[in-house]
């Protein structure tokens, strides 16, 4: 078993740049990867442009300057940034009503608002999302990966298919015999070449809308630089800021899992601010973390520094500007049948074994399915993790409700009882607590010992303050004693200044 300090060397040895350099294996493993990425980048950016209603240029922009950007300043390496879906949704309907200039304010703005919350400690917020829930965003993620490629499956010459297949047993048994090159490349290639050889009537990434031939350039946004302009971008610029964030952090995370390493969720938010605000003051659409793209970087392909994230960046702009003719012809069959195989590979297989869901909580397998049902529904996976997290915690709340019990412990003389309270008080344990005392049958000296037990909240204070309210409305005497010091200092704080204590 390794020590800690071993431990860290070896995170440090993993995710250093300067290593991988002097490293031949390692850096071929990382440039390849960022190769990888960039191809798979190109129908993904231009797509996510028409969900926004922008030109496709500005999907493909955005996505090398958020990966560049982000391989520099973010916390994460090897976690790959880009225009995403989820941003594009966004922003669809202030480019659609408004227009693009409006669009890159909202961007601009947004990437203002995540450093100022990444800033104030908006990362912390991660300790909050229970394991049922990063569950069901894996294989929410899994499934919307693999249902966006569907339309390129549905309508399509019959070639498409075994081209596909094709590329999945590739990608399947190739690395069984070698991983000197990864495999999706060897597929990538393999497939376009076929495509140009033998003149393969198929769909390909030329179709899906016009490659750029030019670099970005910087641009300030042409709009009215009033209030009014504000109330408009505002609400779309806290939404880029929150989606963004959301699924950044959470991918980080999943890439800290993989990869058993921990990445600074601090700096990772504020590079997402900085990342966005180069994309939009160079014409871009805006983005975060890239779920697919990172699990083909790091998963797939075995890249560990930001030499991938970068280089996929870089590669991105030299395909689509210098080689836009050559990229044109990749056929979609192959770069489907690659994020098929990431689909397959993110899904965590263990969770939906029937062994597995037989031994887990009613309660843990609800949370994971709400995170899926509201993510693959409304294809946004910040969605389903709220819902995921708030199915949670009410879940959490209902069960250590029924935790709490008051118990007749103690009769000393004919004229006192004494009770006895047990368990976490909390405004949903605490609720029911005002009905488990016998206010006309107890005698006149009531004690309520409250040595096994915790005051929460003001709803609690509230509640003890109702009960020894009914005792006095009976002419008793009701004893609160054997708080710990949180819960007396709390209690005689509150008591008797939280209003109608009935």
């Amino acid at each position: 078993m390794s020590t800690p300090a071993q431990t860290s060397v070896t995170e440090v040895e993993d995710t250093s740049v300067l290593s991988a350099l002097r490293s031949p294996r390692r850096l071929k493993t990382e440039v390849l990867a960022g190769l990888v990425v960039a191809l798979a980048l190109i129908p993904e950016a231009i797509s996510f442009s028409i969900i926004a209603g922008v030109d496709p240029r500005v999907g493909l922009f955005a996505s090398f300057t958020m990966a560049v950007t982000i391989s520099i300043v973010g916390g994460r390496p090897a976690m790959i940034s880009a225009a995403t879906g989820a941003i594009a949704l966004v922003v669809a309907p202030l480019s659609v009503e408004y227009g693009l200039d409006y669009l890159i304010a909202a961007v601009i703005l947004g990437g203002i608002l995540q450093i100022v919350l990444s800033v104030l400690g908006v990362a912390k917020l991660m300790r909050f999302i229970p394991r049922s829930v990063m569950v069901g965003f894996v294989n929410a993620l899994a499934i919307l990966i693999f249902t966006s490629q569907l339309p390129y499956l549905i309508g399509v010459p019959w070639l498409v298919y075994p081209m596909v297949a094709v590329g999945l047993v590739i990608m399947f048994f190739l690395p069984k015999l070698t991983t000197i090159v990864p495999a999706p490349l060897i597929a990538i290639v393999l497939l376009t070449a076929a495509t140009i050889v033998f003149a393969f009537g198929v769909p390909d990434v030329g179709d899906e809308g016009e490659l750029p031939s030019s670099l970005p350039s910087f641009l300030i946004p042409d709009v009215p630089y009033t209030l009014d302009t504000l109330s408009i971008i505002a609400p779309f610029a806290l939404a880029i800021a929150l989606v963004g964030l959301l699924e950044s952090l959470m991918t980080a995370k999943l890439v800290d899992d993989i990869t058993d390493s921990h990445s600074n969720k601090t700096r990772e938010g504020w590079g997402q601010g900085v990342a966005n605000l180069v994309t939009g003051f160079t014409g871009g659409m805006g983005g975060c973390a890239m779920i697919g793209q990172t699990m083909i970087n790091v998963k797939v392909s075995g890249a560990r520094t930001r030499i991938s994230t970068f280089l996929a960046g870089l590669f991105l702009l030299i395909l689509v500007v210098g080689l836009g003719d050559i990229v044109a012809l990749i056929p979609m069959a192959a770069l489907v049948a690659v994020m098929i195989m990431v689909s397959v590979g993110t899904l965590d297989w263990h969770s939906i074994n029937p062994k597995t869901l037989r031994r887990m909580p009613k309660s843990e397998t609800l949370v994971m399915v709400a995170t899926v049902a509201v993510t693959v529904i409304t294809h946004n996976l910040a969605y389903g993790v709220v819902v995921g997290v708030v199915t949670a915690m009410v879940l959490f709340a209902r069960r250590v409700a029924h935790l709490t019990e008051v118990v007749d412990v103690a009769h000393p003389d004919e004229d006192t009882r004494v009770y006895a309270v047990k368990g976490e008080l909390f405004f949903a344990s605490s609720n029911d607590l005002v009905y488990q005392f016998d206010y006309v049958g107890d005698p006149n000296n009531v004690v309520i010992d409250m040595s096994d037990s915790h005051i929460w909240d003001a709803s609690t204070v509230a509640t003890l303050d109702a009960i020894t309210t009914k005792y006095a409305a009976k002419g008793k005497t009701a004893t609160i004693v054997g708080l710990n010091a949180s819960s007396t200092e709390r209690h005689d704080r509150l008591s008797g200044n939280l209003g109608n204590d009935h």
